[in-house]
């Protein structure tokens, strides 16, 4: 097997609030290798950004993080400001979902380029500026050497998410982090980005998570996928598999509230997810769940084999997960 770019192993997070402790992340691992991308899925507040926010250290001093995560054979947790620097934007990267709040409005498109460069790359001012043209116009911005002298307001959303990406790319990371990287983008700008994704972790061979609620997105780009709810993986599986066959009932309320053609109703998941101040005893999606049994209040399921997947349910060999109408009921 190629050995994983990026490994993550019983990574927890937690927060201090004044109601008490939220813990918001339990035990994820992770594997990534080169030239693979992963999607990681699940509704929001189910500790996907968290948990790779929190091993780029990148979360507020609130937080408390534990746990290993691994950057080609560097470890991130507990690691000094120092070796993070050297880490962040050279060996792993993250494009942010939110590309008009993390551009500065008052520097160019070009300088902000050319700044990720001279971060981590010994090179002149002059150099550093051409080849952040250089990354405009790899990630498609048209005319990238007037762009480059243009501010954030005068992108569109589109062409910001693109300048994104450029920047997570400039000092040639192996691993991408894709943190929403198609919100609030119409189908079309969406399609475009989804591509130069793609394209980039093709051609360079790059390690990529991509971090999405949007099951449509995994399906068009991942090669596996991780579903997580309250904090937890509960199921991993190939991107074929799990659209196929899923074998958490999570999953497959996930599957099944996305909208089809000539249906009648969206078939929502019903209820809510649990407050993670004080986690439920047992599966944390059992409230949730139209399968429910006594014993999925026992203790908290661990993930097991299930055909080729991984399932953290305990019922997974009992029950009929087909993706039809009226599952969940």
């Amino acid at each position: 097997m190629t050995a994983s770019l990026l490994s993550l192993r019983d990574v927890t997070v937690s927060f201090e609030t004044p109601n008490g402790v939220v813990q918001a992340v339990r035990g994820v691992d992770l594997d990534v290798a080169p030239g693979e991308m992963v999607g990681v899925v699940g509704e929001s507040g189910s500790g996907k950004s968290v948990t790779f926010l929190g091993i780029l250290g990148l979360l507020p001093n609130s937080a408390r993080i534990s746990g290993s995560a691994t950057v080609e054979g560097t470890e991130l947790i507990g690691a000094t400001n120092k070796v993070m620097r050297s880490v962040r934007g050279k060996k792993i990267a993250m494009i942010f979902q939110d590309p008009l709040s993390s551009l500065n409005p008052v520097y160019r498109i070009g300088d902000q380029v050319a700044e990720m460069i001279l971060a981590h790359q010994e090179m002149s001012g002059a150099a550093a500026s051409d080849r952040a043209v250089e990354l405009l116009d790899i990630v498609g911005i048209p005319q990238p050497k007037v762009r480059a002298r243009q501010y954030p307001h005068e992108f569109s959303g589109g062409m910001r998410q693109r300048v994104m990406i450029a920047m997570a790319i400039a000092n040639d990371p192996d691993v991408l982090i894709a943190d929403e990287p198609t919100t609030a983008l119409d189908v079309t700008v969406q399609a475009q980005i989804l591509e130069v994704i793609q394209r980039i972790q093709q051609q360079m061979n790059k390690a990529v998570v991509m971090i999405t609620h949007d099951l449509g997105v995994i399906a068009r780009v991942a090669d596996r996928v991780q579903v997580m709810y309250a904090g937890r993986v509960v199921e991993r599986a190939s991107v074929n598999d799990l659209f196929a066959t899923p074998t958490h009932p999570y999953t497959a309320g996930l599957l099944n509230s996305l909208p089809r053609v000539g249906q009648q109703r969206l078939l929502p998941i019903p209820g809510r997810p649990p407050n993670m101040l004080q986690p439920p005893a047992g599966c944390a999606f059992r409230a949730r769940c139209p399968q429910v049994a006594p014993i999925c209040a026992a203790k908290l399921p661990e993930l097991v084999a299930h055909g080729t997947a991984m399932t953290a349910c305990v019922r997974h060999n009992e029950i009929d997960l087909s993706i039809v109408e009226g599952v969940p009921a």
